[in-house]
């Protein structure tokens, strides 16, 4: 989680290794993925250290604009440090989702918890938890109140609805079912160490 100005600095900085491209004046304007991303840290940091709304506001609309622009619907504090967004496209994530660092994700991929009616303090119960260095691929649906381990590969397409908390699983399938054991997130940049 952001809580400080080094922090803010640390997950950028890992974000733009994991994306293969360093933070620079041409990517700022001609990326609008990592536009979105950066904004999206800032505007963790500010949530985090309890920025008043008045100095929030401008980055919270800019963040929103480029959310649907792009069509990506996801809250703050859900990706540790090393995000890859791959493409833009339609991407939902829920906001109680908690997702490790280094995440690969890509196009298409919806992220949810279970469709139940809950006190406010139990609704991380019902969302997924998902390790450090793991690729989603296109189309990867994940719901309910999962558990994905470290090192995990989720196939194009693979619908995840129960959990799979061993390390370094490749899942894919409609139910997602174990294809392969033993990986050690190599499909992921690790932009945080």
């Amino acid at each position: 989680m952001i809580v400080s100005w080094s922090d803010l600095t640390t997950y950028v900085r890992a974000d733009c290794r994991s994306r293969g491209a360093p933070l620079s004046l041409r990517g700022w304007l001609f990326d609008p993925v990592l536009r979105f991303q950066v904004l999206m840290r800032l505007d963790e940091y500010l949530l985090n250290t309890g920025k008043p709304l008045v100095m929030r506001a401008p980055i919270l609309l800019w963040f929103r604009r480029l959310s649907v622009r792009l069509g990506f619907s996801m809250g703050p504090n859900i990706f540790g440090p090393g995000l890859a967004i791959v493409h833009y496209g339609a991407i939902v994530i829920d906001p109680t989702t908690r997702i490790g660092k280094n995440c690969r994700i890509h196009v298409g991929s919806h992220i949810g918890g279970a469709a139940q009616f809950v006190a406010a303090e139990d609704v991380h119960k019902f969302s997924p938890r998902i390790g450090d260095n793991v690729y989603i691929g296109p189309g990867a649906k994940l719901y309910g109140p999962i558990v994905v381990g470290d090192n995990c590969v989720i196939g194009a397409n693979a619908v995840v609805t129960k959990s799979f908390p061993e390390a370094g699983l490749t899942l894919a399938g409609v139910p997602a079912k174990v294809i392969e054991r033993g990986g050690n997130g190599a499909r992921v940049i690790r932009g945080a160490g």
